[in-house]
């Protein structure tokens, strides 16, 4: 284990552990406390959980080497990864935004809500604290160490926090503001479960579209490009293609130069070309450069 590896590890079993104690809390909280929308937050919280034993998995697998079944390398696990996480994170919202509606519809149809009790205001209250710091330092290890999967559960975190700050916003609204006014509890829920939903969708787009091999960006693309050419003695760039595999890059170009030099003195342009990606892209980045002579 590398450690890339051992950092990812150590970020995810962190926020593992603090899942795990915030579910007993919430799950504990909802029902003594008897407040509904407490324990739809545990179980966002249990999604959270769930997401955190994916990402050990699948970077695990993300960072064997390439063999021979695999000669792009495993990154794509950990894409995949990020994928389910995305995934998870809009089914939570759904179900959370159905547990809302009904509570709502419930409320209108002249069903009493419960009041909830100062348990699950203060158990709120810490999940806020708790998740909201668990996001800043989750988010700063993921892009330190170059992990999508990690900065997705980042956001996992933070709609966790949000969530939790819906929640305490219905529980208080329900407590302080009379029986009428317990219907917040679930409107509260909804509006948070709507930007879990978004937030879900935001991860899934850009794996959905390296899955289906999409390019680089354009700006990046350009990037690559500009490295290149600035390879003294490399005249010119021809079909250029990109892709991403995990959290690094595959690129195949043709590489126009002078065709009377030597063989040695192309190829070694060639690799300081390769250099120049690697080191501003990783170097895990896989360079296939086809050298041809310039006309």
């Amino acid at each position: 284990m590398d450690n890339r590896e051992k950092s990812i590890y150590k970020v995810t079993l962190i926020g593992t552990l603090v899942n795990l104690i915030l579910i007993v809390l919430k799950f504990i909280a909802g029902f003594l406390g008897r407040s509904s929308a407490m324990v739809a937050d545990a179980v966002h919280s249990l999604s959270d959980f769930v997401t955190d034993v994916i990402v050990i998995v699948f970077v695990k697998i993300a960072g064997k080497p390439r063999d021979e079944s695999h000669d792009y390398g495993h990154g794509k696990f950990e894409t995949l990864a990020t994928l389910i996480i995305g995934i998870l994170l809009a089914v939570a919202g759904v179900g959370l935004l159905i547990h809302g509606v009904e509570l709502v519809l419930k409320s209108l149809h002249g069903e009493m809500l419960e009041r909830p009790g100062w348990l699950a205001l203060i158990i709120a209250l810490v999940s806020i604290v708790s998740k909201e710091g668990l996001y800043h330092y989750t988010l700063r290890a993921g892009r330190r160490l170059n992990s999508q999967a990690v900065v997705a559960n980042a956001w996992h975190h933070r709609s966790d926090a949000i969530s939790s700050g819906g929640t305490l916003v219905g529980i208080a609204g329900a407590m302080f503001l009379g029986e009428k006014w317990r219907i917040l509890d679930p409107i509260a829920a909804i509006v948070v479960s709507l930007f879990i939903i978004w937030s879900g969708i935001a991860i899934i787009k850009p794996c959905i579209s390296e899955l289906l091999e999409a390019s680089l960006p354009e700006e990046e693309e350009k990037e690559i490009l500009d490295l290149v050419l600035g390879v003294e003695g490399i005249k010119d760039v021809k079909n250029l293609r990109t892709r991403r595999i995990g959290n690094g890059i595959a690129v195949d170009m043709h590489a126009k130069m002078d065709g009377s030099q030597t063989l040695s003195a192309a190829h070694s342009k060639a690799t300081a070309a390769e250099k120049a990606i690697r080191g501003r892209f990783g170097d895990n980045s896989i360079i296939n450069i086809h050298m041809e002579p310039w006309k």
